[in-house]
């Protein structure tokens, strides 16, 4: 008799909870976190919706999901101020599949009074699948 698939992953039973979702994110989340002590962790299930034609996550999507990844971990250092993008740079290390649970890290180089450099990055279980790094302005400062 052959194994059992494992049960799917439920992000919500194991103690993440779901980001609200405006604008953009809501349209392709949802996203959700989860606090480890000081560190804020982030990630979402891989649907169906979020496929390319090969069969795996789309590239877009998981730079949409670093952009906002990398985001929330400036806004978090710059003390809740509203910040952008200046720029992104991606790695894509591996495919994602339907049904995985892609994680989020991230973590400030160096902040100055107007811009923040960071870096992250997406992984499924051990297995890495995307670096980033890139550089936010704060905005409103000088």
């Amino acid at each position: 008799m052959p194994d059992a698939a494992p049960p799917p992953f439920d992000p919500l039973a194991a103690g993440w909870k779901r980001m609200r979702g405006d604008g953009y994110p809501a349209l392709i989340g949802p996203f959700l976190a989860r606090r480890e002590g000081e560190t804020w962790r982030y990630g979402f299930l891989a649907e169906p919706r979020h496929l390319n034609i090969g069969g795996v996550v789309h590239g877009g999507m998981l730079t949409s999901f670093a952009d906002d990844l990398l985001g929330m971990t400036v806004w978090e250092a710059a003390g809740r101020q509203a910040c952008t993008t200046v720029q992104l740079n991606t790695q894509f290390i591996a495919p994602v599949r339907p049904g995985e649970f892609v994680e989020g890290r991230a973590e400030v180089l160096r902040r100055t009074r107007s811009v923040v450099f960071v870096r992250g990055m997406l992984a499924v279980g051990e297995r890495t699948v995307l670096h980033a790094d890139g550089v936010w302005k704060i905005l409103g400062a000088n």
